[in-house]
């Protein structure tokens, strides 16, 4: 029984690994514009600049990284990411 059931589990496990997901950016209602935050660079990092960042790139989420931040490499298309430099400011902007 089982040199049956083995081989049938590891060919479900298989294929459910090989499925084709949904790409991120082809899920409706999920939105980030960086291009819009142009004025944000060389702002000092606040809530209230934050604030403006996600209304002005209408993203979800907001990610502050400096220089040395270790991060995830997952991308998520309703994440900005707030790039700052060594003096505290917004060197860029990106989504994902």
């Amino acid at each position: 029984m089982i040199r049956l059931v083995l081989p049938a589990a590891v060919a479900l496990v298989m294929t459910g690994a090989c499925t084709p997901k949904t790409p991120p950016e082809a899920i409706p209602g999920v939105e980030c514009n960086a291009s819009k935050l142009g004025d944000l660079v060389g702002k000092t990092r606040s809530p209230e600049v934050e604030a403006e960042a996600r209304k002005l790139s209408g993203a979800k989420t907001v990610r502050w990284l400096t220089p040395e931040s270790m991060m995830t490499m997952d991308f998520r298309p309703d994440r900005l990411n707030l790039h700052l430099g060594t003096d505290g400011k917004i060197g860029s902007a990106r989504c994902g």
